[in-house]
């Protein structure tokens, strides 16, 4: 099985997609890009960072499903906080997906001892684009056809503080980053929106621009402390996906070069 897949945009390697990480279950392994760079060369991620570990670039992780914590790093449990718990799960290879140019996974979310929590089918493609160049990341939850599956995050589990973080995630390189929408700008005004799109421009090296939520998505933003952007998918309340039911997905992500876009 190959376990690296790169995606390339007018002849310029653009991202690498990890499709087996070998990582400590208290990680959260799953399948991510990185390093996903600008047209440029220019680098837009970062991976197994020194504050968190398990941010890995870009992917989907989720820290509570169905009590499973497939994030990585420490469980926030209401009354108590963030702690280490043996309660990690993963995000296995289960096969390849027909795709053309771009990547198609067909993958497992399981627990510790290989149970199936749900099953995902994944396309990542990318193309030129006006001003850069575009990242698209399908993704589609299936719950087992006996059992509803619920995907909770700290906010809903008690955290206060607009921590409902779990879905595709993206970490940027620590730096000085804006995040804005058409109507707001910083990461108090953003963090929790359900704006059209996102973009976090990065000192003025890079822009990038989110797009994507759907139903009650919130856009989860971070620019102090560490650069990162979620589109959430229980950023208040939990999300049920009934048995034998599957939650799609499709976002996208333009990354360009400086801070020309998009218009303010």
């Amino acid at each position: 099985m190959s376990t690296e897949h790169r995606l390339v945009v007018g002849g310029v390697q653009v991202a690498r997609y990890v499709a087996a990480p070998e990582l400590d279950i208290r990680l959260g392994p799953r399948p991510y890009l990185h390093p996903v760079r600008t047209l440029a060369g220019v680098p837009v991620t970062d991976a197994l960072c020194f504050d968190h570990p398990w941010h890995l670039g870009v992917s989907v992780a989720v820290q509570d499903v169905d009590g499973v914590n497939v994030w990585g790093g420490r469980t926030y449990r209401r009354g108590e906080g963030y702690v280490w718990l043996d309660d990690h799960g993963r995000v296995a290879h289960a096969g390849w997906l027909p795709a053309g140019d771009g990547i198609g996974h067909l993958l497992r979310w399981e627990d510790q001892a290989g149970r199936v929590l749900l099953t995902e089918r994944r396309r990542i493609a990318a193309r030129l684009a006006p001003g850069g160049w575009e990242l698209r990341f399908a993704y589609a939850l299936s719950a087992p056809a006996g059992r509803d599956v619920t995907l909770g995050s700290p906010a809903t589990n008690g955290r206060t503080g607009g921590a409902g973080y779990g879905g595709f995630f993206w970490r940027a390189p620590d730096g000085d980053a804006v995040a804005y929408t058409a109507s707001a700008e910083g990461e108090g005004a953003v963090n929790g929106s359900a704006e059209p799109w996102l973009a976090v421009t990065g000192g003025d090296a890079y822009t990038l621009v989110f797009r994507g939520l759907r139903d009650a998505d919130r856009w989860f933003v971070r620019t102090g402390g560490y650069v990162g952007v979620c589109a959430a998918l229980a950023f208040e309340r939990p999300l049920t996906i009934a048995a034998g039911t599957t939650l799609e997905r499709d976002l996208t992500v333009l990354v360009a070069d400086g801070t020309a876009l998009p218009p303010r």
